[in-house]
C-alpha cells in the first residue's frame, strides 16, 4: 500500500490543498475540515478501495480508512496539504466555527460529558454488579446471592460503595470539566463541586423528606435563612454555577492588578459564586432539573411502547445530526437519580439503533455483488453489534439508503419491546451485545429478546429490499435488451 500515493488522491478529491482548513486523525478516521464541503468528489474518493466510508458530522469531513493506515496516510496528507501536524481538538475548535447556536450547544454538552464518561461507567457498571449480588430471584428462588451466601454480604456493601462514588461526588467531575471547557481554571471548578457536596451539608438525596418533615438546616446570615443543602447526583446546578465561576474568575483577571491576581481571584470567584449558588442558582436549577427528570419519566411512563417506537425510529437519523451527544447529560441525570427513575432507557434505545445498524450491514454483505461493499460491511456489521456504529453507518447504511432504512426500522420494533417491558440500564457502556452487563439484572432476558428482535427486522427488511432491488435491475436489463433485439 503506497500511503503517499492514498493521501495525494484523497487531497486532490476533497478540493486540494486550498480547501483544507484543518486536519488530524483518530484511531479509524482522517478528520477534516474543508473551507467548502461542495467541492469534494465524492465519486472518486468512494472508489478508493482504502477508503471505507465517508460523512460529515459537527463541521467535520471524516474519512474511514482503518486502524494503522490512517497515522500512515496522515503523515503524508499533512505534508501534502502543507499544514502542521494537528490533535483532533484542535480540529474540532476550528470545525466548531461553521456550526449553528443548537449545534455549538451540543457541542458543549459534549466536551462537558465525554471527559467524564469512564469513571460514570466504572460507577454504573460496578453498580450493576452489586446489582446482580443483591437482585432476588436471579439465581435462587426467593433469594439473591448474598442471601444464600451471607459471607459474600460484605463484599457487595464494598462494591456498592465504590459504585455510588462518582453519583455522589458527581459535581466534582461535572465541575472540573464544565469550569475547563467554560474558560475558568478546573481546580477552581473542582472546589465549588466539593463545596456542593460538603458533608456539613444536608444529603440532597434527603432533602426532600426533610423538607416533608420542616426539618431543612439552613445558615441565618444578618436575617437572610439559606438552605445548607448538597447537591449530590445533580447535573444542572452544577453546570450553571461552573459557568458563573469561569466568568467570574474571567472578569476578575482582567480587572485585579496582576500583583493580587494569584490571591484575589480564586478567593473571590468561589466565594462569590458560592453564595450565588445557595441562594439563587442551585434552588432553582435544582427545581428545573427534578422538572425535567420527571418529565421524561413521565413521557417514558405514558407514552409506553408507542413512544419507544418513535424514538427507536428516530434515534439513528438524531444520531446524523450529532444532536445525540446531548443525550449523554440527561443519561448521568437518570442513573445519578437511579433510585426514582429506575436506570436510563436511552442507552438501551441506543443499542437496539446500534445492533440493528449491524443486523442490515451484513444483510448487505450476504447480498451485494460489490466486492468493496462487501469487505467493508463485514467488519462494520460486527463493529456495529458491538456498539460501534460509524462504519456502518455511514460507510454502508447510508450510503446504499435501503439498509438505513432496514434498521431503524428494526430499532423502531426492538426499542418498542423493549420499552414495552421497562428495560433499563443501570450504567453507560457498550450500547451493543456487550451492554448486556450494564442492565438492570430483572431485566437482562428482556433486552436480548429485544435485540433479536431489531436484528431480524433490520436483516429481513434489509434483505427483502436489496432482492427486491436485484431484481428490478434484471428486469430493467431484460427490457433493454428486448428493445435492442
Amino acid at each position: 500500500m503506497n500511503h503517499k500515493n492514498i493521501a495525494e488522491e484523497i487531497l486532490v478529491a476533497i478540493g486540494g490543498r486550498e480547501n483544507v482548513s484543518a486536519a488530524a486523525h483518530c484511531a479509524t478516521r482522517l478528520r477534516l475540515v474543508l473551507n467548502d464541503e461542495s467541492l469534494v468528489n465524492q465519486e472518486s474518493l468512494d472508489k478508493m478501495d482504502v477508503v471505507k466510508g465517508t460523512f460529515s458530522t459537527g463541521g467535520q469531513y471524516q474519512i474511514i480508512l482503518g486502524s494503522g493506515t490512517v497515522n500512515e496516510v496522515y503523515k503524508h496528507f499533512s505534508k501534502a496539504a502543507g499544514i502542521e501536524e494537528m490533535s483532533t481538538s484542535d480540529v474540532k475548535d476550528a470545525g466548531s466555527k461553521k456550526l449553528n447556536p443548537l449545534q455549538r450547544f451540543v457541542k458543549m454538552l459534549s466536551d462537558i460529558f465525554v471527559p467524564i464518561i469512564p469513571a460514570i461507567v466504572a460507577g454504573g457498571l460496578l453498580m450493576g454488579l452489586n446489582n446482580v449480588l443483591t437482585a432476588k430471584d436471579l439465581f435462587f428462588a426467593g433469594k439473591s446471592l448474598i442471601d444464600a451466601y451471607p459471607e459474600m454480604a460484605d463484599l457487595a456493601a464494598l462494591i456498592n460503595t465504590f459504585a455510588n462514588a462518582a453519583f455522589v461526588f458527581l459535581p466534582i467531575l461535572i465541575g472540573f470539566s464544565a469550569t475547563k471547557r467554560f474558560g475558568g481554571n478546573p481546580y477552581l471548578g473542582a472546589a465549588l463541586g466539593m463545596l456542593m457536596v460538603h458533608p456539613d451539608l444536608l444529603n440532597g438525596y434527603g432533602y426532600g423528606a426533610a423538607l416533608l418533615k420542616g426539618e431543612v438546616p439552613v445558615w441565618n446570615i444578618f436575617g437572610l435563612e439559606i438552605e445548607k443543602v448538597g447537591y449530590q447526583g445533580t447535573v444542572l446546578p452544577v453546570l450553571a454555577a461552573s459557568f458563573i465561576l469561569a466568568k467570574i474568575e474571567t472578569f476578575l483577571r482582567r480587572v485585579i492588578p496582576s500583583a493580587l491576581d494569584n490571591l484575589l481571584t480564586p478567593l473571590l470567584s468561589i466565594f462569590v459564586t458560592g453564595i450565588l449558588t445557595f441562594t439563587l442558582v442551585g434552588p432553582l436549577t435544582r427545581s428545573a432539573g427534578n422538572l425535567l427528570t420527571d418529565g421524561i419519566v413521565w413521557m417514558y411512563d405514558t407514552t409506553g411502547a408507542v413512544g419507544g417506537l418513535i424514538f427507536g425510529l428516530l434515534y439513528a437519523p438524531i444520531v446524523i445530526t450529532g444532536m445525540h451527544h446531548s443525550f449523554i447529560a440527561v443519561e448521568t441525570q437518570l442513573l445519578a437519580d437511579i433510585a426514582k427513575t429506575g436506570g436510563s432507557f436511552i442507552f438501551v434505545i441506543a443499542t437496539m439503533s446500534n445492533v440493528a445498524q449491524g443486523a442490515a450491514t451484513l444483510a448487505v454483505m450476504m447480498t451485494t455483488r460489490d466486492a468493496k461493499i462487501k469487505g467493508t460491511a463485514s467488519a462494520a456489521g460486527i463493529s456495529a453489534l458491538l456498539g460501534i456504529t460509524e462504519p456502518a453507518m455511514f460507510g454502508v447504511n447510508l450510503k446504499l439508503r435501503y439498509p438505513f432504512i432496514g434498521a431503524i426500522i428494526g430499532s423502531a420494533f426492538g426499542s418498542a419491546f423493549a420499552t414495552l417491558l421497562k428495560v433499563k440500564a443501570v450504567a453507560l457502556g457498550a450500547a451493543g451485545i456487550p451492554g448486556v452487563i450494564s442492565i438492570n439484572p430483572s431485566s437482562i432476558i428482556s433486552y436480548i429478546l429485544g435485540m433479536i428482535i431489531a436484528i431480524v427486522i433490520a436483516f429481513s427488511v434489509t434483505f427483502f429490499l436489496a432482492r427486491r432491488d436485484t431484481r428490478k435491475v434484471q428486469k430493467s436489463g431484460s427490457t433493454a435488451d428486448k428493445k435492442a433485439a
